[in-house]
């Protein structure tokens, strides 16, 4: 059962501000990559709570007032990890030309006019899509599928973009195709709550989020020439932002 709950753990210590007893930080950089295949999993299961304060907050205030007041709490929850990848990402993208100068921009710690576009289009687009659920319950499903898939997006570029020096790269370097295999199987159970609750909806989410890696993939390799820690966190970002949007279509 530690083969499984350590691992665990892990993924969502690295996600969330979440600690545990007895948690040893000294040891986490070297233990984590043990639990990359639990990505999806853990990414579902911090969806719970996101999905339980809309549901709480439904009952109380309209819909798009309980997405707004869930997203807060998204956020804080996951000390806004992947949002913040997307905005460095964004403004390393938009405003350097070269490599260099995109990582280099990447590390500023100011955030400019391209990873506030980004990142306000992002938040939008998801809380829009949730909305046009209509309806608390299946907004709150969506999450917990998006919490799983934005994981598999991430753990899909961790493994086939080559990783740049960093913390995405000393952790990237254990990432394989078995590894992405126990991952999807883990995540096999929210992908199939998601078929249950919109077989078209989870096509469009799965389809869209295929043609995205390719997409993204190619970009990265040719303005960055690999992925660092914030390329790969962004790709979860998207991946939070595809679910609902395909569940809205359908």
């Amino acid at each position: 059962m530690r083969d499984w709950v350590q691992p665990l753990a892990l993924a969502l210590r690295f996600l969330s501000r979440l600690s545990f007893p007895g948690e040893d930080m000294a040891r986490f950089q070297r233990d984590l990559p043990r639990g990359l295949m639990f990505f999806p999993l853990a990414g579902a299961l911090l969806a719970g709570p996101t999905a339980l304060v809309l549901l709480g907050a439904a009952q109380v205030f309209p819909l798009y007032l309980a997405v707004l007041l869930a997203l807060g709490f998204d956020a804080w929850l996951g000390r806004g990890l992947h949002e913040d990848a997307l905005a460095d990402l964004c403004d390393g993208l938009g405003g350097g030309r070269t490599p260099e100068d995109v990582l280099r921009i990447m590390k500023d710690s100011a955030i400019g006019a391209f990873g506030a576009l980004a990142l306000g289009f992002a938040l939008v687009l998801r809380a829009a899509a949730l909305v046009a659920q209509d309806d608390p319950w299946r907004a709150a499903l969506a999450l917990v599928v998006a919490g799983a898939v934005a994981r598999l997006l991430m753990l899909a570029v961790i493994w086939r973009v080559p990783a740049l020096p960093g913390l995405g790269g000393s952790v990237a370097g254990a990432m394989d195709g078995r590894r992405f295999a126990l991952a999807v199987l883990l995540a096999l159970p929210v992908l199939g709550v998601g078929g249950w609750l919109s077989p078209g909806g989870m096509a469009l989410a799965l389809l869209g989020a295929a043609a995205f890696f390719i997409w993204y993939r190619a970009l990265l390799l040719r303005r960055l020439g690999g992925a660092n820690g914030d390329a790969m966190g962004a790709a979860a970002c998207a991946g939070l932002v595809m679910v609902p949007l395909g569940f809205a279509a359908w």
